[in-house]
């Protein structure tokens, strides 16, 4: 198993702590966030996926030709472009990044963000469009002649790409989303089922789930984590900033009246997605679970995404982190605090030591099975 380490780009600068500086689509931003990822020793970085955010397809072609070596995980929603077109889009992306795109689905956890973009119908429903779309898709990307189609969603006769995607067989498919109807559809498609940052008990089960349900296609799919870390010179530096970005996240970051990204909305305290509800119930339980997964950030926003966090100092959060890796997640995907220092501060501190001890683990496991 190798270990497989993400960030984050954002089209602008913001997080949970800092209100949204510059415009719109910031470009100087952009490259310089994908540099400094690429510097800091990422394998690649997610660029997420919101409705009245910059293209992030633009933005990831953008991203990679300041680049070399970064892989792109790009965010897409189902739902919005003709299954045929976007085919075609992520092969020539694919193209355009010399092999490094992946593309990550997420079918849509609140009803409202949907809707600004024209999208009304439910939960199940819309998975059940995401397992026509991605149908489709690969068929598209695959197929040597054209294909006709006529589902419950997409009906169309000939369709054929000649661009197919530069890897073989097709770009690779992240996919997210915890409900039960979420986890057949992933079943089917899913190279790697990502996760947002839970205990590992309920990562174990989550996990345990999708591979039973893999099974039954003959499929294995890999495992992402998405968690946040919070890192201290000691172990008391650690938790007082942690404590620190509670309050900042209170008062003046992203989800507070003062941010222009979502226009001062906290999200409700009720959750829509069952990725949010597993982390509100996990918030009830306590303020650290485990060894150090602090539950404050989820707490004071609702947990809409990933907001859960490991803190302490550098090796005590890698201690922490491997211990997923232990349990079969191959891959972690981090969003800083303070995206114009955390990428250099992970590659410092903390992705050696993830990568030496992912390394460590393996070699004992090829040493006992020999």
């Amino acid at each position: 198993m190798s270990i497989k380490l993400y960030g984050t780009l954002y089209p602008r600068l913001f997080s949970e702590t800092i209100p949204a500086t510059g415009p719109a689509c910031d470009i100087e931003h952009i490259e310089r966030t994908a540099r400094a990822h690429e510097n800091a020793g990422f394998d690649g970085v997610l660029l997420p996926h919101n409705a009245g955010w910059a293209d992030n397809f633009l933005t990831a072609a953008r991203a990679a030709g300041v680049t070399q070596k970064l892989n792109f995980l790009l965010a897409h929603r189902p739902g919005f472009i003709s299954p045929t077109l976007a085919a075609r889009k992520l092969a020539t992306l694919d193209h355009f990044t010399n092999g490094r795109l992946q593309v990550h689905i997420i079918t849509g956890g609140r009803n409202a963000e949907q809707r600004r973009d024209g999208d009304f119908l439910e939960h199940d429903a819309r998975y059940t469009r995401t397992d026509e779309f991605l149908d489709i898709v690969r068929r598209i990307w695959t197929s040597d002649q054209p294909i006709d189609h006529a589902g419950e969603h997409y009906r169309f006769e000939q369709a054929f790409s000649e661009l197919k995607p530069l890897q073989t067989p097709h770009v690779p498919i992240s996919f997210g989303g915890a409900s039960d109807a979420a986890i057949q559809v992933a079943a089917r498609h899913a190279d790697i089922f990502a996760l947002w940052g839970e205990t590992l008990d309920g990562t174990r089960e989550l996990t345990q789930r999708v591979l039973a349900e893999a099974q039954q296609y003959g499929r294995k799919p890999d495992f992402s984590i998405s968690i946040r870390v919070i890192l201290g010179a000691t172990e008391d530096e650690a938790w007082e900033r942690a404590h620190q970005i509670v309050s900042e996240t209170e008062q003046v970051g992203l989800w507070s009246s003062k941010s222009k990204v979502f226009g001062g909305h906290r999200p409700p305290a009720s959750a829509e997605n069952e990725g949010s509800r597993r982390l509100l119930d996990l918030v009830e339980k306590g303020e650290v679970l485990d060894k150090r997964l602090f539950m404050g950030v989820a707490r004071a926003t609702n947990a809409p995404g990933n907001t859960t966090a490991i803190v302490g100092t550098p090796a005590q959060v890698a201690d922490a982190l491997l211990d997923y890796y232990d349990i079969g997640v191959s891959g972690f995907l981090f969003r800083g605090f303070d995206p114009r220092t955390d990428a250099d501060e992970y590659g410092k501190e903390l992705i050696p030591l993830l990568r030496e001890g992912a390394a460590s683990r393996d070699a004992r496991l090829r040493s006992a099975a020999a």
